[in-house]
């Protein structure tokens, strides 16, 4: 049974589930479906110290809505539970948890002295009768205990599906409050389901497209506090933060860091021309990557760092080409009707996300980095700037609802388009950069 259930999930993923059977490999190879999720128990994790119950219970909760956050599990309500999981060394009871249709069980237990939380967990394939792979433990704080759930929920999710997990990340974003003419825009950092708020810029600042470093310590963004854009470096750690340097007269925006986290590549406008650069950002060289009279900007890294996909109007319409970092002719990939910006290049090098409008209609898609097989995953009447979850599975982006007073907020939908949900913040936000796992 479990087995049917992990080929459907991979099904929707678009994933390749290698599976033995009969003692010989099957490979099965599978690119569309339509499944349902899979049922999951998650039951409070065992006290094993005094005043540990409540912990226990909230690190099930974030545990179970990371998963169930996915669209390919359903939870199973603990009103449901037949078995009672009161001892974490205890034989799982499998007719009971059968007994409800669960096909996947988590249990584990948690321990607090002081502020330092210790938490281990198991996971079992309740058909089977079968625990998958070893129980793991995780040590972390009371005031980072989230962190502790989102790790176990990326080892479940590892384990079910054979992918990397995503829920131990945070996304750097501009937070955005007051009325559209006074609209206040400031940096600010979060957990990836929008828990954990930090700001790291002032109130009156405005700023735009914050980008990550490749390891999540550094970012860069785009500010006007001076009048004038200019592209700073922002310590994630520190909140410190340093100018790059720029030609006088120039505009520069619009930038990304390189995979090696030493080059940066921007825009830079002046007059009506937008040419693409990149920059060593400890010496401050500079390199002029394209020449033309057309506007080019949004410039993204393939994963190894050799190629750049970008936004050009130099065919007449904003249009998506490749070309190699070290020079040479780009190749046009956008060919379907409408205008396509802001492209973001997968980390899994197979997809590249991109923002379009037609018809009157903004969408959120992905396309292969060829240009073909173009997937539109969303549409309203502004749905902008995408960026990847870690594990190339899941895409961020900013909407603006009509009539909302031109006020963003953040969304995700993962890549069939099927699963789309709000991420709440406390404000308004756009231009969202996932970050990768963390440490």
């Amino acid at each position: 049974m479990m087995v049917r259930v992990l080929i459907a999930l991979l099904m929707s993923l678009g994933m390749t589930p290698a599976l033995a059977q009969d003692g010989g490999p099957l490979r099965i190879e599978i690119t569309e479906g339509v499944i349902e999720p899979l049922p999951i128990a998650v039951p409070n994790l065992v006290p094993e110290t005094a005043g540990s119950a409540e912990i226990g219970a909230q690190l099930a909760r974030v545990i179970a809505a990371d998963l169930t956050g996915t669209g390919l599990f359903r939870e199973l309500p603990n009103s449901a539970f037949i078995s009672q999981v009161s001892d974490f060394n205890a034989p799982v009871q499998y007719a009971d948890w059968k007994a409800i249709n669960a096909q996947a069980l988590v249990t584990g237990a948690v321990s607090v002295q002081g502020n330092n939380v210790n938490v281990k967990f198991r996971l079992y394939d309740v058909f089977s009768g079968a625990e998958l792979g070893e129980g793991l433990q995780f040590a972390g704080t009371v005031d980072g205990m989230r962190r502790i759930a989102h790790k176990v929920a990326d080892a479940v999710y590892t384990r079910i599906t054979g992918e990397s997990g995503y829920f131990d990340s945070r996304v750097v974003y501009v937070s955005e409050t007051g009325p559209k003419n006074q609209r206040r825009k400031r940096l600010a950092v979060m957990d990836y389901d929008g828990a954990n708020v930090q700001f790291l810029t002032g109130s009156t600042d405005i700023v735009l497209a914050p980008r990550f470093s490749k390891n999540g310590d550094r970012v860069l963004y785009t500010s006007y506090e001076t009048g004038f854009p200019r592209i700073y470096v922002l310590d994630v750690g520190s909140v410190q933060r340093r100018v790059l340097d720029s030609n006088v007269g120039t505009m520069s925006f619009a930038p990304r860091f390189a995979p090696d986290g030493q080059t940066v590549v921007y825009s830079v406008s002046q007059g009506s021309n937008t040419d693409i650069y990149s920059m060593n950002i400890n010496s401050g060289a500079a390199t002029r990557l394209t020449n033309t009279p057309a506007i080019e900007t949004a410039p993204s890294f393939n994963p190894d760092g050799s190629q750049l996909v970008f936004e050009s109007d130099r065919s007449g319409s904003q249009q998506l080409y490749i070309m190699p970092i070290g020079g040479g002719e780009a190749k046009r990939i956008s060919f379907g009707e409408g205008r396509y910006g802001t492209p973001v290049w997968s980390p899994r090098g197979d997809l590249i996300a991109f923002t379009k409008q037609s018809k009157g209609r903004f969408h959120i898609g992905v396309m292969r980095t060829d240009g073909s097989e173009e997937r539109l995953l969303t549409a309203s009447f502004l749905d902008e700037g995408p960026s990847w979850s870690p594990n190339g599975r899941v895409v961020m982006f900013a909407r603006e609802t009509q009539g909302a007073g031109g006020q963003s907020n953040l969304y995700s939908v993962d890549i069939t388009g099927r699963n789309l949900r709000p991420v709440r913040t406390p404000e308004g936000g756009s231009d969202p950069s996932w970050g990768p796992l963390q440490p």
